[in-house]
């Protein structure tokens, strides 16, 4: 879903990232703010009023996102449920979770705090609002608090659209969870009616279009592709976690995995190991003892003058848990590491030994069958195409 992130800042232990899209949105939001909403709404001030209180209302507006993802996010740590981080991006924010929740009551809370806290500040700003007209504070000022206290409301009741990804289209699957007890029927059902909703967002922002109001229209229609998008890739998401649950690594790693031994040359190592496997890293072993791990950002830190006089033990690091897993360790937690860290393949260790590799590919080709064979379920060419890469 997202491009290059940066990290911000890390609150309450959660850690807030931003990705590169966002800059496109504040600028937007800058201008439409300076440039529109303020001077037609509060006539009267100068150029640079309006710039700064645009300024002020999109720092504003992030915060308000910020705050509406960190409800998400404290509620689901409460029911134990692991986080990788708070992501802002072009159509807001996103708190990342490493899997689903473990119940209907759970996922319920979660969903509802969000858009519930967003109310409140909206409440708490109207407010500060009124206490600056009563008390004739600075008309700028009590201006960005008004259009502060507007975003967070629609902020709010736009989530609440049960339309999944939505957080009403998570209450949704909640309470149809709760009455089927299934969640993949749910999740399907809430998908449908997210798909439907980014359906509608596209039509209207295509009337928009057609009825000369460019911008808007086309951000209805991007909001739209995007909800549509999201409701397709979160079930695909739930029936790939669904198919793995419960499924030990053990099941899918490779027993003999290439490895390579630490006396040989780098010049050995990369035409003898990286020009022929492709793999990123390799664990270095001696025996049946892990010395280590290996990789080609290990060999660009050396210059390719050197390599034929330098060994491989000279470049191995601790194969740390970024890239290491239990035989016994679930393979959805498996998944969540390599989407975590970006890794593709893990190695499968027991104290100093490596009992074998699991593969990203191999993860994915069982998937492709598997959910080939569950009938009447829809097709999945997408983990197709990937586990034959």
């Amino acid at each position: 879903m997202f491009g290059k992130r940066v990290k911000l800042f890390t609150l309450l232990g959660f850690q807030v990232n931003v990705d590169a899209s966002w800059l496109i949105l504040a600028l937007l939001i800058v201008w439409s703010l300076g440039a529109g909403y303020f001077p037609f709404s509060y006539p009267g001030y100068s150029n640079a009023t309006y710039w700064t209180m645009a300024a002020g209302g999109a720092l504003g507006l992030f915060a308000s996102i910020v705050v509406h993802e960190f409800a998400h996010a404290v509620v689901a740590r409460r029911y134990g449920i692991p986080m990788k981080g708070i992501t802002l991006f072009i159509f807001g924010g996103v708190a990342e979770m490493d899997q689903e929740p473990p119940n209907a009551k759970s996922e319920f809370r979660m969903a509802a705090a969000g858009p519930l806290v967003s109310i409140g500040v909206a409440a708490l700003l109207y407010v500060v609002y009124r206490i600056l007209l009563v008390g004739g504070g600075p008309g700028p000022l009590a201006g960005v608090v008004s259009y502060l206290s507007m975003i967070n409301g629609i902020l709010a009741v736009f989530n609440l659209i049960p339309a999944f990804p939505l957080d009403g289209g998570r209450m949704l699957r909640a309470y149809l969870w709760e009455r089927r007890n299934d969640l993949r029927s749910a999740t399907r059902t809430a998908s449908a009616m997210g798909g439907g909703f980014g359906l509608l967002l596209i039509v209207l922002g295509v009337v928009q279009v057609v009825m000369g109001n460019f911008i808007g229209g086309m951000w209805w229609f991007l909001i739209g592709m995007f909800v549509r998008g999201a409701s397709r890739l979160s079930y695909r998401q739930m029936e790939i976690r669904q198919a793995l649950e419960g499924e030990p690594v053990s099941r899918f790693m490779r027993s003999d995995p290439v490895t390579v031994p630490p006396e040989i040359s780098l010049y050995e190592m990369v035409n003898d190991y990286v020009y022929r496997f492709y793999h990123d890293v390799y664990p270095v072993v001696e025996g049946s003892h892990l010395v280590g791990c290996v990789g080609t950002r290990n060999l660009k830190q050396v210059p390719q003058s050197e390599w034929p006089i330098r060994r491989v033990e000279e470049l191995v690091e601790p194969c740390t848990g970024g890239n290491t897993v239990r035989a016994d360790t679930d393979a959805v937690e498996a998944l969540a590491v390599m989407s975590r860290t970006g890794n593709s393949r893990l190695m499968v260790t027991e104290g100093d030994r490596l009992l074998g590799v699991i593969a990203l590919k191999d993860l994915l080709g069982f998937l492709a069958v598997k959910l080939d064979l569950d009938a009447g379920e829809m097709e999945h060419p997408e983990v197709r195409r990937l586990a034959h890469r």
